[in-house]
């Protein structure tokens, strides 16, 4: 009977509660759940960064206004909407149109050199809306297309397109359509860019003298703005302007 007894005792010593194996793989679950989440946090945050930048190349980018040069229409720090399916399937920038474009060859003659880390995490961040655009990207509005006359100044002070002169009711106030005089034809395929705020804009009229006469090509315009997405109180689409609707294109009818 002693030898059973100490038998006894001795297999329940070295056999593990019950209560206590089902409590130790419980609490192993909550750590299980722990790992898989941060991961399918992790994987969705990845797919959604992919998906935004997507979407920003191709469709609709954020573009942060970085200068006063498009004053008041726009200001600096807002942040705009830039429609790039605008011109995608055959349609071409029109005279009163704000477009983002690269300027490399035309507002800049050499790109700036940068390292490339930083500058792919710069792009990336710009192209979220996140930072200031790249140096070579501009916003302007554009005042002549191929073929078009642009002529500054008439008698009143106004510049003329073909002929005609231009109520530029979007023009910052005080400010003169131009104070350097020009008289230049926009060849095919190209376009005649200024910014709203004269007084406070280098756009073509600056480049006159440099390779390509301030002139932007037409593929080099990245998408036109559409809407302004921030801040909320400024929530809303860029005005429509009538300025050019009695502007003839070369050869007497109206554009």
């Amino acid at each position: 009977m002693d030898t059973e007894a100490k038998h006894t005792e001795r297999d329940r010593s070295s056999a593990p509660e019950a209560g206590a194996e089902e409590r130790s793989r419980f609490s192993r679950i909550p750590d299980r759940f722990a790992s898989l989440s941060w991961r399918r946090a992790a994987f969705l945050g990845a797919v959604c960064s992919v998906f935004l930048l997507l979407f920003s190349t191709y469709v609709l980018q954020p573009f942060l206004i970085p200068s006063g040069s498009m004053e008041s229409t726009l200001r600096v720090g807002d942040r705009v909407l830039v429609n790039k399916l605008a011109y995608r399937f055959g349609s071409v920038p029109h005279r009163g149109d704000v477009v983002v474009f690269d300027g490399t060859g035309s507002f800049v003659q050499v790109a700036p050199a940068e390292n490339p880390v930083t500058g792919l995490l710069h792009g990336a961040a710009a192209s979220l809306g996140l930072a200031e655009p790249a140096e070579t990207d501009f916003v302007k509005r554009v005042v002549g297309v191929g073929g078009d006359r642009v002529v500054c100044c008439d008698k009143q002070g106004r510049i003329e397109v073909n002929g005609t002169p231009l109520d530029e009711e979007y023009l910052h106030s005080g400010d003169a359509p131009s104070r350097v005089a020009f008289d230049i034809v926009v060849p095919d395929g190209t376009l005649w860019m200024m910014g709203d705020h004269r007084s406070n804009s280098r756009d073509s009229r600056d480049h006159l003298g440099e390779p390509g006469g301030g002139m932007v090509p037409v593929d080099m315009v990245i998408g036109r703005v559409d809407w302004i997405g921030w801040p909320l109180g400024r929530l809303g689409s860029i005005p429509k302007t009538g300025a050019f609707d009695s502007v003839r294109i070369p050869g007497g009818t109206h554009g």
